[in-house]
């Protein structure tokens, strides 16, 4: 049974990804679920669309002929998929801005099939309590291995290494270079990710 986009967030239940599959959306209405709990999307504005480019352009050239791939939104993210019959009652399905995935076992049609093992959100004025707190939990919680919240109104960027129970952090701003940490020898000059 289709859900009308406009009731999503009304309905009182836990959603599951056959749920989700089934939502007949409106064009560009996009919807994440966090734990069965729906949550509308707003569509990104033209700067942080060039972020996300050029940030997309710099990693892919730098996976290009490697094992790793990436993908930039809209991209499904089942970070808690099992194989099996449970997967389509899987209750989490994220659209991180970019995802790099290694493991190609976790490279499916529909989306990542587990936790990615980089993961960048850049904020927007509708999200950014939303990425720091709740997403921030629930990506260490998956097994990602770092995180990335970009932040466009202070052209910040704040990496978290997640190993073990320990959490690494590391800020940047718009003139350096960082370092991925999951990645050696991957750097991403953020001057031009930043440029208006």
């Amino acid at each position: 049974m289709s859900v009308p986009a406009k009731t999503i967030p009304a309905i009182e239940r836990s959603f599951t990804y056959a749920d989700y599959q089934s939502w007949e959306l409106a064009p560009g209405e996009r919807y994440e679920l966090i734990y069965g709990q729906a949550f509308a999307m707003a569509a990104p504005n033209a700067y942080h669309q060039s972020i996300l480019m050029e940030l997309s352009r710099q990693m892919a050239n730098y996976f290009l002929g490697k094992p790793c791939k990436v993908y930039p939104a809209p991209y499904d993210v089942r970070l808690f998929y099992a194989d099996g019959g449970a997967s389509e009652q899987d209750h989490t399905v994220v659209q991180p801005d970019l995802s790099v995935v290694c493991d190609p076992r976790k490279r499916a049609p529909e989306g990542c099939r587990g936790a990615p093992d980089l993961v960048v959100e850049i904020l927007s004025p509708g999200n950014s309590a939303i990425e720091m707190e709740r997403k921030f939990e629930l990506y260490r919680t998956a097994g990602v291995r770092e995180y990335w919240v970009i932040d466009p109104e202070h052209q910040i960027l704040h990496a978290y290494r997640f190993e073990g129970d320990q959490i690494f952090t590391r800020s940047f701003s718009r003139y350096d270079t960082a370092a991925v940490d999951s990645f050696p020898g991957l750097s991403i000059t953020l001057d031009p990710v930043f440029a208006e």
